[in-house]
């Protein structure tokens, strides 16, 4: 699913704050109350920005290339945290989100494996993240900016793996 940016600027929610916001939520319907509306319409839904980060993060890191997302500061302390008994992978490392009361801007921060196509890469990761936000949270994807950060190359260190000493 394509979708061509916009020119007008992104309905803001009220209350909230800018990009990489995480704690302000969206209005996805209005709803209406009473006895007589139909029971899908009664009440509202509202989004919290977390929720789209959430999304966007793991439709992003489920294409093939991505080797992992967020700048390298992030990614440290990210390793780090991710080594500690008990602590959970941040899916949302690399993923800042504007959303207004419809709509929603996405951008990630991309590391891609060496050898794949980086234009290619970008346009599957948007195609992605654009599909699962819209199916999912019903918002509208207005853009999602893509910056890549670095090249995992074959032979780099990996945080993963134990570093091995060089002399006995």
């Amino acid at each position: 699913m394509t979708t061509t940016p916009q020119t007008a600027p992104l309905e803001k929610k009220t209350g909230g704050s800018g990009i990489g916001s995480q704690s302000g939520a969206t209005t996805v319907s209005g709803g209406s109350t009473g006895a007589t509306e139909p029971a899908g319409t009664r009440g509202r839904t509202s989004i919290a920005d977390v929720v789209v980060v959430k999304i966007a993060g793991m439709a992003a890191r489920e294409i093939p290339g991505v080797y992992a997302m967020g700048g390298g500061l992030s990614r440290t302390i990210g390793a780090v945290r991710d080594r500690v008994p008990g602590g959970r992978p941040n899916v949302g490392r690399g993923v800042k989100v504007e959303v207004g009361e419809r709509q929603t801007a996405i951008d990630l921060d991309l590391v891609v494996e060496y050898g794949v196509p980086i234009a290619d890469l970008a346009r599957d990761v948007r195609e992605n993240v654009i599909d699962a936000v819209e199916r999912i949270s019903g918002l509208e994807v207005v853009e999602v900016n893509i910056t890549v950060n670095d090249v995992h190359l074959p032979d780099d260190e990996d945080p993963e793996r134990p570093v091995e000493a060089r002399v006995e």
